[in-house]
């Protein structure tokens, strides 16, 4: 985190975790969560980390990589991806953005130096750098039904398509999904300050946990440390939220990912849950039947967090036949009930 900002955050009050990669908490953390539903929010994203690729071959040689169409991405358009192994599972999944002439991934920071070198792994011969640059770019994510109304008094034009995005100011605004209107906003330092100092006066700063949920709520998958390899694109319905595209070149698994979509039957996907625990599950915690036994693997946690009610939502990669017929147990067959609740996106009407 640069130093400038992390005195910035600090002034405003922000608690940081161990390792100082992340913002926990601006002091109360019942209240920011309390906010997601009752007003408006901003938070730092610092915990996400930013990959660089600029040159002549930049393009091209991304287009090789991940399961998007790189080609669609301008100062306009942003997009999310994925990279995966040769067997079709995701390293990692991220948004892409453009400024300039160089690409922005914007991935979670523990997984930051891993997406590098697998990336550098397979430059080769092409004209493209690649960099850590999350010193680069300040990053922040907005929320709210009125937040369109503040930002346009400090900013001006919005993007309104989610994905869409304006480059404006020393800064990138990314319109992203959500129940509410809701942005990420990538910039300079000096730009940055002033758009935290705008919208301070009408929402409350909020911790990494707040903004965690928006996402599952919004039904967008995030790959931590602890999920990866573990998933194809599809099970966490990556192709669902505009994340892979099924016309491009080839990419590592690219064939494991296509044959799934064109020959397969999706036996698992991603759901969102909801259910009353006493502490928050941690990602790989496994779902299980009132008769499954230890061996079976009926689904597994993908990011949990507690709602402004107490109780805890997540998304979770689940059996489908499982989802849709069995009565569903956390972490083992005496565990709090589990229920399905509903993304804001339809699955394909027949699984792929």
């Amino acid at each position: 985190m640069k130093q400038e900002w992390k005195e910035f955050l600090q002034h405003a009050g922000a608690e940081f975790n161990a390792d100082e990669t992340c913002v926990e908490t601006f002091g109360n953390p019942e209240r920011e969560r309390r906010i997601i539903h009752t007003g408006e929010l901003f938070c730092d994203l610092s915990h996400f980390g930013l990959i660089a690729a600029y040159g002549e071959d930049a393009t091209e040689f991304l287009q090789g990589q991940f399961t998007n169409d790189i080609t669609e991405v301008s100062s306009t358009q942003s997009q999310l991806s994925g990279l995966c192994t040769p067997k079709g599972r995701m390293l990692c999944n991220f948004r892409i953005f453009k400024r300039e002439d160089t690409y922005y991934l914007v991935i979670p920071y523990e997984l930051l130096e891993a997406a590098l070198d697998r990336l550098r792994m397979y430059v080769l011969r092409s004209r493209v750098t690649l960099e850590d640059a999350s010193d680069a770019l300040m990053r922040m994510g907005l929320n709210g039904n009125k937040m369109p109304g503040h930002l346009a008094t400090i900013i001006g034009a919005l993007p309104e398509a989610v994905d869409s995005c304006i480059e404006t100011d020393g800064y990138t605004i990314i319109r992203v999904a959500g129940t509410m209107p809701r942005y990420e906003i990538y910039g300079l330092l000096e730009p940055m300050k002033k758009i935290w100092e705008g919208v301070d006066v009408h929402a409350t700063a909020v911790g990494a946990d707040p903004w965690e949920l928006l996402n599952i709520q919004a039904g967008i998958p995030v790959i931590n440390a602890r999920s990866i390899d573990a998933y194809v694109p599809q099970m966490a319905n990556m192709q669902l939220v505009n994340g892979v595209s099924f016309t491009k070149g080839c990419y590592p698994g690219q064939e494991i990912v296509a044959r799934m979509h064109y020959l397969g039957k999706l036996k698992r996907r991603m759901y969102r849950i909801g259910f009353d625990a006493s502490e928050k599950p941690q990602t790989g915690t496994a779902l299980v039947t009132e008769s499954s036994t230890e061996s079976q693997d009926i689904g597994s946690i993908l990011s949990a967090q507690k709602t402004p009610d107490g109780n805890y939502e997540a998304l979770a990669v689940i059996q489908v036949k499982d989802a849709e017929a069995s009565k569903l147990k956390l972490g083992d067959a005496k565990g709090p009930d589990i229920n399905i609740l509903d993304l804001p996106y339809a699955f394909e009407e027949e699984s792929e």
